[in-house]
């Protein structure tokens, strides 16, 4: 008699929402290995699921949300990180990831993400990072090397971009690290330290968009990979003002702020507490 063997699955199946499989990301496409990072993180990290919440914005990255099987909110555009703080005061119990791109985060969401870094809310933010609006037709975006075409910049991005880790760091985060989809163990290894650290933790993910921002750029998947391994450095504890995007000159990876500061929450226990106020 002969035995079917009984496939294994993937080791992911219970943290995706498999009726939603095929995703929509394109071939070469980043997210996929940085959403997958994050959820194996997730696994790794021993953070209760049951108390785990995932948010994202607009664009391919904000389509993350949809796909893992936990408690999640695909939010409005630029507004993932409001949201996510509402979550976090409500419950603080709550362990919020918020997975969103660059645009979604830093144009339209840039005064939420510098208040929630200001303020200590206590979340991980993973920030897709792929030069463009990838998902609306390949526009530029605050993120966008200098001189790179997109098809609002068809000669050439004339604007300096966000430096995103000093950004975030200026702002008051806690942790601050970069990392490429090429750097899979990497990656995995700083979102598990941003997801048990008290604090605003922020990951910069560099990601390869091919369709939008490769074809204008004559720089298909595997070439941004190459660039990955070739054209980036990894130097921990570097400082955020040494952190701009020059490809040219070098780009820089790694872990570079890691302290221990009060939570938004815990501020807010401290100020306010009920027999310190004034009224009844």
């Amino acid at each position: 008699m002969t035995q079917t063997k009984k496939s294994s699955g993937h080791p992911l199946d219970g943290l995706l929402r498999l009726d939603r499989i095929p995703h929509i990301w394109c071939p070469g496409c980043g997210i996929g290995t940085a959403f997958s990072s994050c959820l194996i993180a997730m696994k790794t990290s021993g953070i209760d699921l049951q108390k785990t919440v995932m948010v994202s914005g607009i664009g391919c990255s904000g389509r993350g949300a949809g796909y893992v099987n936990l408690d999640s909110y695909h939010t409005t555009h630029g507004r993932a990180i409001p949201f996510a703080t509402g979550m976090k005061l409500a419950n603080p119990e709550l362990n919020v990831v918020v997975f969103s791109g660059d645009g979604d985060l830093f144009a339209i969401g840039g005064n939420h993400f510098i208040h929630a870094a200001r303020r200590n809310v206590d979340m991980t933010i993973i920030c897709i990072n792929n030069f463009n609006y990838g998902m609306t037709g390949g526009q530029v975006a605050p993120t966008t090397p200098y001189q790179a075409k997109t098809t609002t910049t068809p000669a050439g991005n004339p604007e300096r971009p966000f430096n995103l880790p000093l950004l975030a760091y200026a702002s008051g985060a806690t942790y601050v690290s970069r990392w490429t989809i090429l750097h899979t163990r990497d990656l995995m290894e700083s979102i598990e330290e941003a997801l048990k650290k008290r604090g605003f933790s922020f990951i910069e993910v560099l990601a390869p968009c091919p369709v939008n921002y490769g074809r204008r750029n004559r720089e298909k998947a595997l070439d941004s990979l190459k660039i990955y391994q070739e054209r980036t450095i990894i130097k921990n504890d570097a400082h955020p003002t040494e952190l701009d995007i020059d490809f040219d000159r070098g780009v820089i990876l790694g872990k570079f702020i890691d302290l221990d500061q009060p939570t938004c929450t815990e501020m807010y226990d401290k100020t306010c507490r009920p027999k310190d106020l004034l009224y009844d």
